[in-house]
């Protein structure tokens, strides 16, 4: 470990964005910890597009809490990047183009809003994208601070970090396995100052916060090549991200309904994708994960009002890359030096 602390090591159940931002929060700090998680080839964090856009959704609002959330998000990808010797966070533009009249009309109104000027490039060309490639008609804007992270590289270039360390180790954890006690927390033999839960949607029906209504959204997202010219994010009823030699990545449905057909879905997207771009593409993957949505909050953690040393980070929905390490820290804050939580985010003020 970073520090001979005696501090007794925390439990990280999960590795996807949430439980990793804890790990290099916790790292950060010299806490020891050990992070359990499967390691499954496909989950939400390693399919995620890692997308992050300041202006967002059907009202074209400003993304909640993006003044504080990117720069933090921003310092703490850096300093991951400079220790591992490698890059995964690209600062690239990204063009909204407007879907139908509404959305245009929309726009009219929100362009005006203070708050949107330092995240739009007001000198971008009126034109936009090259309207010979990329079918659209009633124009849009440019973002500026947008950008994607690599979130395949990212997770497993930790994963590597923290293994080589001794404190990532391929198993899983169930709820029912955790012994609580108000002065530990014990797992497979060994004790934990505290248990982090932070498996994603799966912590739907857990056994410590069984309350928590999940809403979450299954999503379709596809691999193309493509000759397109442009290296921005683009967005027109699908986002395409460009990964660099001809390679875009496509997405994404939202599907409530986990039962449906995927390859329903698949050619959904792929027909959206069509009418988009006017110019020849191959699909090379197809991949789809469930994003993890708390019903009526942007994000939710804290400790078990019952269970103190039982904590929980869940509720990133398609916004992982921008809040996790904001609220990891926000998190380990509250757990080792007793900081309140805000009632907006606090699983027990929500109970």
């Amino acid at each position: 470990m970073k520090s001979a602390t005696t501090q007794a090591p925390i439990l990280i159940v999960g590795q996807g964005l949430a439980g990793t931002a804890v790990a290099w929060r916790l790292w950060e700090r010299g806490v020891p910890f050990l992070m359990v998680d499967p390691n499954e080839a496909q989950t939400c964090s390693k399919v995620a597009a890692g997308l992050v856009t300041p202006i967002t959704g059907k009202r074209l609002n400003l993304s909640w809490r993006i003044s504080e959330l990117l720069p933090d998000a921003l310092r703490f990808y850096r300093r991951i990047e400079k220790l591992l010797g490698a890059r995964f966070y690209h600062r690239v533009p990204s063009v909204k183009l407007f879907k139908d009249a509404r959305e245009a009309e929309i726009w009219e109104t929100r362009r005006l809003d203070p708050e949107l000027t330092r995240w739009i490039n007001h000198a971008a060309s009126p034109a936009m994208v090259d309207a010979t490639i990329f079918q659209h008609a009633l124009g849009g804007f440019q973002q500026r601070h947008s950008g994607w992270l690599d979130t395949p590289a990212y997770l497993e270039a930790s994963r590597a970090f923290f293994a080589a360390q001794g404190c990532w180790q391929q198993g899983l954890v169930k709820e029912e396995e955790l012994m609580v006690t108000s002065e530990e927390v014990t797992w497979a033999g060994h004790s934990f100052s505290h248990a982090i839960l932070c498996k994603g949607w799966q912590q739907q029906g857990g056994r410590y916060f069984p309350w928590l209504r999940f809403h979450s959204a299954r999503g379709v997202i596809l691999t193309i090549k493509a000759d397109l010219p442009d290296q921005r994010i683009l967005n027109h009823r699908c986002w395409l991200q460009p990964r660099g030699d001809g390679e875009w990545r496509v997405g994404s449905t939202y599907d409530f309904d986990f039962d449906s057909p995927l390859d329903y879905w698949i050619e959904k997207l792929r027909g959206i994708l069509t009418e988009f771009v006017q110019a020849p593409f191959s699909v090379t993957n197809i991949q789809w994960g469930i994003r993890p949505v708390v019903h009526g909050q942007q994000i939710t953690l804290g400790s078990h009002p019952a269970h103190p040393r039982i904590a929980v980070l869940a509720g990133l929905g398609s916004k992982g890359v921008l809040r996790a390490p904001f609220f990891a820290k926000i998190l380990l804050d509250h757990l080792l030096h007793a900081l309140p939580l805000d009632a907006e985010v606090d699983v027990a003020a929500n109970h």
